[in-house]
């Protein structure tokens, strides 16, 4: 029987959106309206899950929204086209764009086209050297979400976060520019001990014999229950970033499982987080909290204070 504590990342989500319409509602009455456009390429199932929840939640809490979609096998051109659209668009303040891309689109070539102030997930160079110089114009969504998870979670259970990361070994499995490296970033700003591994430490047969020591676990891997009961230790904080489209052989049904086992993970955890239900919730508001963060910097109205 599961004895984690299995955090609600609805929750805190919900107590973010309704922080955040409110800062919405408050901009737009002073002339400034936060705006999102989001790029969709090709058929993912995880991209069109993500783009539905945005377009959701950017309606509830007052953006504006538009989505380019193109067929998967649009040209680049096409996407890079749609990119400068967004740009030149006055009621755009912040560009995602959706991945995984189409293997003839090169995601540097469009991060490249972004308008700085607008690419609200700092993947644009510029953004990305501010980052890893810790003066970042945004913290992208995901790992700022999973950061905020943490800080809260350990909050509510009693414990100084600072404290706690600076006794922790907190090992983070994926490097991607977007989730794994930004993630180390903040786990060093706030002083743990960091470990960083992905699919070579896996293929050296070393994966294992970190996650296993790990105090505090990040999981964004894109692998599908990579991580067992028997890869974690006692009591360890297990973060599931990972989001994988399955599809049941029986039913046919494609549902969204994380990289952790989570049923076998919770029988040794202290606390896990659901796939879904977990990390993408706050994600989601985040990156709302970035688009408005974006429409403040454009009209010089100071920062987001969601």
């Amino acid at each position: 029987m599961s004895t984690a504590v299995v955090i609600d990342g609805r929750k805190y989500a919900t107590d973010l959106a309704e922080r955040l319409a409110g800062e919405v509602a408050e901009l737009a009455a002073s002339g400034v309206q936060p705006g999102l456009a989001t790029l969709l390429v090709g058929d993912s199932y995880p991209a069109h899950a993500y783009e539905r929840r945005v377009r959701r939640l950017a309606e509830r809490v007052g953006c504006t929204y538009v989505c380019e979609h193109l067929a998967g096998d649009a040209p680049e051109a096409d996407a890079l086209a749609a990119v400068g659209k967004f740009g030149a668009d006055p009621r755009i303040s912040g560009i995602l764009i959706l991945r995984p891309l189409p293997a003839h689109i090169s995601e540097a070539a469009l991060y490249r086209a972004l308008d700085p102030v607008k690419d609200i997930e700092s993947v644009h160079p510029i953004n990305a050297g501010l980052l890893a110089l810790g003066r970042p114009r945004y913290v992208p969504s995901t790992p700022a979400s999973v950061f905020y998870l943490l800080d809260r979670y350990l909050t509510e259970s009693g414990r100084d976060p600072g404290e706690t990361y600076q006794q922790s070994n907190l090992v983070v499995v994926g490097r991607s520019a977007n989730v794994g490296k930004p993630a180390l970033m903040l786990a060093m700003e706030r002083g743990a001990t960091v470990v960083s591994c992905d699919e070579h430490s896996h293929d050296a047969g070393l994966l294992y014999a970190h996650t296993s020591k790990a105090d505090i676990l990040i999981v964004a891997a894109g692998v599908p229950g990579l991580i067992q009961r028997e890869h974690v230790k006692d009591g360890v904080i297990a973060i599931d970033v990972g989001i994988n489209a399955v599809r049941d052989a029986d039913t046919g049904e494609v549902r969204l499982v994380g990289d952790i086992d989570t049923v076998e993970v919770a029988s040794r955890a202290e606390a896990i987080t659901p796939v879904p239900g977990g990390i993408g919730p706050i994600t989601d508001v985040w990156l709302l909290h970035n688009t408005v963060a974006a429409a403040r910097l454009a009209r010089g109205v100071g920062a987001a204070t969601c």
